[in-house]
């Protein structure tokens, strides 16, 4: 009977310890809260949850009692400073698990953390350390090393719904990846022809650059042009600008290209340059009265040339314009002229020759007969092409490396201007291209564009001293190319300037007025 009253009561004992648990566990949820004491509500928490063993030994009722009374007493206001050895242990739990939730928050969101969690003081007071022990990572956040440090720990995937701060880096990089620069700069393969060509005058020059005067020094020479020199490569192809012009290599090919608009403005009373979409119309006063009307496309391809006099009547004297997109094609392959011989009318020397015979070549007929017309550019840049039409040489000389004509040299250009002015009085669209050669000593950049220069010197001195009309001349120099003499040395003959009628070549159409529009 006594032992079965000592069961009971047992009994009795458990079921109160276990109410008072249960009854107590919500306070001591908020003591633990305030305090950081999270093991004390698990063990009551365990001890609720657990069913009563009858068998249990006293002692463990007892420890179980002790904790809880334990748990009364911490669960009152805890005083300053009170158990650090305990807070320090609860604040390291809690920055463990922190560490182990997932890294989605960049920094700017764990800067914006604390406000959310204001309702919470004991989470805030406990989070404020942990950020203020990161000062440095903050502000390196805007600067562009930080996105690089972390973009290795983000997967591939997740790289487009990547936080807006990232975003304007990836917009940053495309372009400097992009190869689109690269793409648009690659030439066609006509690439050689498509160079700009120099952009017109846009005021009067004066001829001293090229006759010298009485008295007067030597103006620029080669020297000077070599300092003006900017080259850029693209593959095989090299652009040399020097100036107001253009040398272009491609492969084995070597051409030189100048605006004929240069000459016009030498001794021009005025000089306009107006663009029109894509074409560029450049109108130079000559001292007559008379006007020379120059249109080039965007690359600086001649479209038309035309005389207008003092009435404001157009008289056509170049017209590419039937060409379209086959102008930038400046080299031709046609069949050299057939039966031809180099006799005294085909290519006649200027010194020996009689007047009358060089006005005859001036005006004579292609060798062969030719079937189509060919534009300003194909003449110039195909030599077969020009074959088709005799020639007069012309014994001028030069100082080394200069283009400037002595007034001795002049002089002897007057029988050839008296030829060419009776060829425009009774035709005033006739089209002559005067040629510049050069020997083989030397580079052959140097070579061309001495060429080109001498060619326009002589040009300016027929219309400057023998009233030539510039409008009705073309220049080009062709270097060292299609020698007289085949050496590589110093040699007379193959320095020399050439006269050529080509419009028989180019078979100029349009309005054809009287002589005397000069």
């Amino acid at each position: 009977m006594k032992s079965r009253t000592k069961s009971t009561h047992t009994k009795l004992l458990y079921s109160l310890l276990a109410s008072t648990a249960l009854l107590a566990m919500p306070a001591m949820q908020s003591a633990a809260q305030a305090a950081g004491l999270e093991r004390t509500i698990v063990v009551a928490q365990a001890t609720a949850a657990s069913p009563v063993d009858e068998k249990a030994d006293k002692n463990a009722a007892k420890d179980v009692k002790a904790k809880a009374n334990k748990a009364d007493v911490k669960a009152k206001p805890a005083k300053p400073g009170a158990d650090l050895k305990k807070a320090q242990q609860d604040k390291n739990d809690k920055k463990h698990a922190d560490d182990k939730r997932p890294q989605k928050r960049d920094v700017t969101h764990d800067q914006k953390a604390p406000a959310a969690a204001a309702p919470k003081a004991g989470t805030a007071e406990r989070r404020a350390p942990a950020a203020a022990t990161h000062p440095v990572a903050e502000k390196p956040a805007d600067k562009t090393p930080a996105p690089s440090t972390q973009a290795p720990t983000m997967p591939n995937k997740q790289a487009a719904p990547a936080p807006s701060p990232a975003q304007p880096k990836a917009t940053q990089a495309a372009p400097a990846a992009a190869p689109a620069p690269a793409a648009s700069a690659q030439p066609d393969s006509k690439a050689a022809a498509t160079t700009a060509a120099p952009p017109p005058p846009t005021k009067p020059r004066d001829a001293s650059e090229f006759i010298r005067r009485d008295g007067q020094q030597p103006a620029r020479g080669m020297a000077d042009v070599r300092k003006e020199r900017h080259e850029t490569k693209d593959g095989n192809r090299v652009v040399i600008q020097e100036g107001n012009r253009t040398i272009e290599r491609d492969g084995n090919r070597t051409i030189i290209r100048h605006n004929e608009a240069d000459r016009f403005a030498v001794g021009a009373r005025d000089v306009k340059v107006d663009r029109r979409g894509n074409e560029t119309i450049s109108i130079v006063l000559r001292p007559n009265g008379i006007s020379i009307v120059s249109t080039t496309d965007e690359r600086g391809h001649l479209l038309r040339r035309v005389r207008r006099d003092r009435n404001g009547r157009d008289v056509v004297i170049i017209d590419n314009s039937f060409a379209g997109a086959r102008r930038g094609d400046y080299f031709v392959d046609v069949r050299p002229p057939r039966g031809r011989s180099h006799n005294d009318r085909y290519i006649v020397d200027a010194r020996r020759a009689r007047p009358d015979l060089i006005y005859q070549v001036l005006l004579a007929s292609p060798v062969n007969t030719l079937d189509r017309r060919y534009t300003v550019d194909q003449v110039r840049y195909s030599y077969p092409l020009r074959q088709y039409m005799p020639r007069v040489d012309l014994a001028i000389n030069f100082a080394t490396g200069s283009w400037q004509l002595s007034p001795d040299q002049v002089g002897e250009l007057s029988v050839i201007a008296n030829g060419i002015n009776r060829a425009i009085d009774k035709n005033p669209r006739e089209v002559f291209l005067i040629e510049g050669h050069t020997d083989a000593v030397g580079d052959k950049e140097d070579n061309l564009s001495l060429s080109d220069r001498r060619a326009e010197a002589v040009a300016i001195a027929l219309t400057e001293q023998f009233q030539v009309p510039p409008e009705n001349l073309l220049t080009q120099g062709y270097g060292e190319e299609n020698l007289k003499v085949a050496t590589d040395g110093p040699s007379r003959e193959n320095r020399f300037v050439a006269v050529r009628r080509i419009t028989p070549l180019i078979a100029q159409a349009g309005t054809v007025g009287s002589g005397g529009n000069r």
